[in-house]
């Protein structure tokens, strides 16, 4: 793809480097960028730039937040003492939409995948333990992706906290086998989460 301005090739590999956004892709945005007025472009970058150097996470949960608790741990009508615990934001965010849970979270960053160079001390499994440790905590709900994956995460996370006399539960498999969670309907989702069943069931099952 030939530019005629350096300006613009710049911007469009830029723009490229996003998921799943091409070099044609990437165009149209850099294009449409150019009919906007100054300040309207300005305003689209600043966000991004305060975004990535203003942006904070939970202190006790690891969600991303804009204060030293995220909304959710910080309020006071949610059961503090019942953890789902989940990959990532877009996790919290799928769950949140369901309206049909109110514990707190804990978000693991990622889940254990040895292909990926990914181990359990590269997520933030020790602080999860550390809370466990300390009786603030009566159920965990293991609501990772159905996954191999998922699957050794949440049975690595049994392993850790099954002395500690929580009750441990696993979503019901509403959601299909190889499903991840962001991608599930509201509706589905809603329904695994109230008609979790313990983990231990589970490891019966294998």
């Amino acid at each position: 793809m030939n530019f005629s301005s350096k300006l613009i090739e710049e911007a469009v590999n830029e723009f490229s480097k996003l998921p799943g956004v091409g070099k044609r892709t990437a165009l149209r945005f850099v294009l449409h960028l150019m009919k906007q007025n100054t300040a309207d472009v300005n305003q689209f970058g600043n966000a991004f730039i305060k975004l990535r150097n203003d942006l904070r996470y939970c202190e006790k949960c690891h969600n991303v937040s804009d204060k030293p608790l995220c909304d959710v741990c910080a309020n006071p009508h949610r059961d503090q003492s019942t953890v789902c615990i989940v990959e990532d934001i877009r996790d919290v965010m799928a769950i949140e939409n369901t309206q049909q849970y109110r514990g707190i979270y804990h978000v693991l960053g990622g889940i254990i995948s040895p292909m990926d160079g990914i181990g359990p001390s590269d997520l933030t499994i020790e602080s999860l333990v550390t809370k466990a440790a300390t009786g603030e905590i009566k159920e965990v709900i293991m609501a990772l992706s159905t996954t191999m994956e998922g699957d050794t995460t949440n049975f690595y996370i049994y392993k850790r906290l099954k002395d500690y006399g929580i009750s441990m539960s696993t979503i019901a498999r509403g959601i299909a086998i190889g499903d991840e969670l962001e991608y599930a309907d509201e509706i589905t989702l809603g329904r695994s989460i109230i008609n979790r069943t313990p983990y231990e069931n589970t490891l019966q099952m294998k």
